[in-house]
C-alpha cells in the first residue's frame, strides 16, 4: 500500500487530512450508488487507522456519509458508525444530508428527522465526534 503511506505521510507533514466518503456500509446497496464494491475503501480506511496516533490534533483520518434519502438512512449510518468506532472513537464523522441533483433528481432533501434518527444512530455506535453536516439543506 505505498500510495496510502505516501498519502498519509503527506497529510502529516503539511498538516492536512485524508477524508473517506463511506457511502453505504451493505455492499449492494453501495454498489448500486456507485457502481464498485465498497470492501477496498473499508480496507483502505482501516489501515489508515493504525497511522491516527502520530498526529491525533488536527486530525490525520476523517470520514463523512452522505444521507441519502430511502438509500442510506439510520441503519446504514450506524453500521459504518459501528464499523468506525470499533477502529477508533475518535475519528471525526460528518453526517452530510442530501440535495437533488445530477442522476438523483427524484429524491427528497434529507429531513430534519432522518438527519436526527442518523446522528443518534452513529453516536449510540460509540463515535464521540459526530456532527451534521450543511444543516442549511436540511428540510
Amino acid at each position: 500500500r505505498p500510495a496510502l503511506r505516501q498519502m498519509a505521510e503527506l497529510s502529516l507533514e503539511s498538516g492536512g487530512c485524508i477524508k473517506f466518503d463511506l457511502k453505504a456500509w451493505d455492499e449492494p446497496l453501495h454498489r448500486a450508488l456507485c457502481g464498485a464494491s465498497n470492501r477496498r475503501t473499508l480496507k483502505n480506511f482501516q489501515h489508515l487507522t493504525g497511522w491516527i496516533g502520530r498526529r491525533p490534533d488536527p486530525p490525520l483520518l476523517v470520514a463523512s456519509t452522505l444521507m441519502v434519502p430511502g438509500y442510506v438512512d439510520a441503519g446504514q449510518v450506524g453500521r459504518i458508525a459501528r464499523f468506525n468506532a470499533d477502529l477508533n472513537p475518535d475519528i471525526p464523522y460528518a453526517l452530510l444530508a442530501f440535495h437533488p441533483c445530477f442522476a438523483m433528481t427524484d429524491l427528497p432533501v434529507t429531513s430534519r428527522q432522518e438527519a436526527t434518527a442518523c446522528l443518534a444512530a452513529a453516536e449510540d455506535a460509540g463515535l464521540r465526534r459526530v456532527r451534521i453536516g450543511n444543516i442549511h439543506l436540511l428540510r
